[in-house]
């Protein structure tokens, strides 16, 4: 009865049906050819698969019907025919159809990019249009695609029109109940999709590629969108809050450890330099955040590309960590956890979140110390929150801005790139080498100054376009991420040969990570060998270098050079020194936004926000995962760690207040 009993002013409507549900499955036939190797192709999966999908796309199909249907139900029919009648059906049905074929045409770029149907991170790119259009822009010939997208929906319209569809005139047969009939199954389609649908549900199989098909990219949109952040008591596994502050109590304890508030639910503390021989060094630093280096990249690290040899190099000169995780998929996740030291709680990075100044991180230590703090980044800061989460922490800001301000109340010096310092730039910022220009000029200044600095950069030029200045390397510009990873790592040799000649270099400690791997789909739902990222830490007073292959996270990078450095200080970070960690103590926090995983002895704990969790055997060798039985014991270290971070971000047991209430 939905599909078939029609008035005859109802057939336009009926054309928009047939039409997106065909579109939306030549699209997930075309995905699943693509991918083919990865799904699994038995005849239930398959079938699961397109049923799951169908379902989803009468779904979403029914939210964009209630406009028109309601339309047509109430309109009056005097005024059929009109010219208001025709333009306001001629427009709608324009636009839908533009909508349409926009959105599953850009679904093709966008799992190129992430493996993925429409997540929060469209959500995101939907915020910062002006970044993601200059992207696509620089890395699609846009004109042609424009052109192509506007002439589809041009013939479609055309093809439809003679069918006979665009019918204006007013049928004596059709009548109110009749259009009644037609309208109040989709209405009530809607409303139960609304309240009792959830994009979660599509997810049934083991195989993250069968999920993804299962989708349909519309409705993960607006699923996205709306739920942008999880509350975790709300959705995921649970144990009582003063077990889970106990247990983590216990992890963070050792040595040199002394807890501020021992009875209260807080993990604030006092962390001494045990080592009496050791003093406590202040020489500057600089961090250099990566944009997405995945581990392989590095010959060191098992890859076989060629294309990393002033890393490569560099790591046999340092303190190199080579089992080291990082916390997410994306740069405001890595930023999380480089600054918070903290495990990635559910839906966005509390970069993004509101509630995001103020807290106690990572500068605070160096603040403490007398540092002078900068983030350094070569686009617009105002992209993805970053000034306002590193200007609300305490630091100034460097950025190639376009006038977009900070919030007033945060009170930081904020410095613009300035067009005569800028050599290349695409559409995510000035070339790798151009910012670290501008690190040497402010290291400079400050060293003039007589002030320590701090120095977070955070670079752009490993990201699609994959566009950096021509003659550098081997690799034409834009050809692809190996030229891209390629450059990143010339640029950053070229600013390690400008740095050793300034006169700050022999006090400089240089830290260089990556923010998070260049892909992290795989079959599972956290592709466990997609988080390796490389870490190191350079030029280190009194240290040897070495290779440490302890198991560790992003999170231990931070305390682990506190550590290095002799420092007494407070702390609220959840991070620790990977130096002195025993085999007990090492482990890795993996995440996405919305699947939470521990990985420890080859054992991967993954918690889902249906209240699940699900434990596994990771084979290193081929990546696999395979189930193993639960422990207990496991599930509450694990529901330990990100029960106790969500608790304190909502309960402001990350603040700087924390340190000062007594």
């Amino acid at each position: 009865m939905v599909f078939t009993m029609f008035p005859k002013r109802f057939r336009l409507f009926k054309a928009f049906l047939i039409l997106f549900l065909s579109i939306s499955l030549v699209v997930r036939l075309i995905i699943l050819i693509w991918y083919f190797d990865q799904v699994d192709k038995d005849i239930l999966s398959l079938m699961g698969t397109f049923v799951s999908g169908f379902i989803f796309d009468i779904g979403t199909v029914s939210f964009f019907a209630i406009p028109y249907l309601i339309y047509l139900l109430v309109f009056p029919k005097k005024w059929y025919g009109s010219l208001f009648d025709k333009i306001i059906t001629s427009f709608g049905f324009f636009l839908n159809v533009l909508i349409i074929y926009f959105s599953f045409f850009g679904e093709f770029t966008f799992w190129d990019e992430f493996q993925r149907r429409y997540n929060f991170i469209a959500v995101d790119y939907l915020v910062y249009t002006y970044e993601v259009v200059r992207n696509i822009n620089e890395s699609y010939p846009l004109p042609i695609l424009i052109g192509s997208l506007l002439t589809m929906v041009v013939l479609t319209i055309v093809l439809i029109s003679k069918l006979k569809v665009f019918d204006y005139t007013y049928n004596s047969e059709t009548r109110f109940q009749q259009k009644l009939l037609a309208t109040v199954p989709w209405i009530l389609i809607a409303i139960f999709y609304g309240i009792f649908v959830d994009n979660s549900q599509a997810e049934w199989s083991k195989n993250r590629y069968n999920n993804e098909l299962s989708k349909a990219g519309i409705y993960s949109f607006f699923a996205a969108f709306h739920n942008n952040e999880l509350a975790y008591p709300e959705f995921y596994r649970t144990i009582d809050d003063e077990v889970a502050f106990t247990e983590i109590k216990e992890e963070l304890d050792g040595n040199g450890i002394t807890f501020l508030h021992p009875a209260e639910k807080e993990i604030l503390r006092t962390i001494k330099n045990v080592d009496s021989a050791k003093t406590q060094n202040r020489p500057n630093v600089i961090f250099i955040c990566i944009e997405s280096l995945s581990g392989n990249f590095l010959n060191t690290l098992g890859g076989d590309m060629n294309i990393t040899p002033t890393l490569d190099s560099l790591a046999n000169q340092s303190l190199f960590f080579s089992n080291l995780f990082a916390t997410g998929t994306r740069t405001v996740r890595g930023m999380e956890a480089i600054t918070l030291s903290i495990p990635p709680t559910p839906g966005r990075s509390i970069v993004k979140r509101t509630n995001n100044t103020g807290l106690f991180t990572v500068g605070e230590v160096f603040k403490e110390k007398g540092y002078e703090r900068t983030f350094f980044y070569g686009g617009d800061g105002y992209f993805d929150n970053m000034n306002t989460y590193f200007g609300g922490n305490g630091f100034n800001i460097v950025d190639r801005g376009r006038g977009f301000l900070l919030d007033k109340s945060i009170k930081t010096t904020r410095t613009n790139i300035g067009d005569d310092e800028v050599t290349f730039e695409n559409a995510w910022g000035v070339c790798d080498t151009d910012i670290y220009n501008k690190v040497l000029k402010e290291a400079d200044n400050s060293h003039k100054a007589g002030k320590r600095f701090f120095n977070f950069v955070m670079t752009t030029s490993n990201h699609k376009p994959y566009t950096y200045p021509e003659g550098k390397i081997d690799i034409p510009s834009g050809t692809g991420r190996n030229g891209a990873v390629k450059y990143t790592d010339y640029a950053i040799g070229e600013f390690i040969r400008a740095a050793v000649v300034k006169p700050w270099f022999k006090n400089t400690v240089f830290v260089i990570m990556s923010d998070h791997c260049a892909s992290s789909a795989g079959r599972g739902d956290l592709d466990v060998q997609n988080y390796h990222i490389p870490a190191m830490i350079l030029n280190l007073p009194n240290a040897t270098p070495k290779k440490i292959d302890k198991l560790s996270s992003q999170i231990d990078i931070f305390p682990t050079l506190f550590a290095s450095l002799g420092w007494n200080y407070d702390s609220n970070l959840f991070g620790q020194n990977i130096l002195s960690m025993k085999p007990e103590d090492e482990r890795a926090l993996i995440g996405n936004y919305r699947k939470l995983g521990y990985l420890k002895d080859n054992k991967v704990m993954i918690l889902g926000d249906g209240e699940t969790a699900d434990v596994y055997q990771w084979n290193r060798s081929d990546n696999s995962l395979n189930v193993l039985p639960m422990d207990k014991i496991f599930l509450k270290t694990v529901i330990s760690n990100y029960q106790v971070a969500d608790y304190l971000y909502h309960n402001g047991g990350l603040g700087l207040k924390v340190l000062h209430n007594d």
